[in-house]
């Protein structure tokens, strides 16, 4: 997990952008705020586990559930 870097795309199973990497905080991925979503999601950072990390493909973090999975595992701060 040392691998993941500031700006590093997140993506789901299925190739989905999730986010973009603001920066590793404990076992957690920081997502910028820029892919917070809308609605009451808009201008918050979300994290995402690193337990949902399967691989890192070049400047891509891939997670091991889909898209829309996780983004429902997202926890807000």
């Amino acid at each position: 997990m040392q691998n993941i870097a500031e700006h590093m795309e997140v993506i789901g199973a299925d190739g989905v952008h999730i986010g973009t990497v603001d920066k590793v905080e404990g076992n957690r991925i920081k997502l910028t705020k820029k892919d917070s979503g809308e609605g009451s999601h808009k201008g918050h950072h979300h994290f995402i586990d690193k337990g949902l990390v399967a691989d890192i493909e070049g400047n891509k973090v891939r997670l091991s559930a889909k898209a829309d999975v996780a983004v429902t595992m997202e926890e807000e701060k």
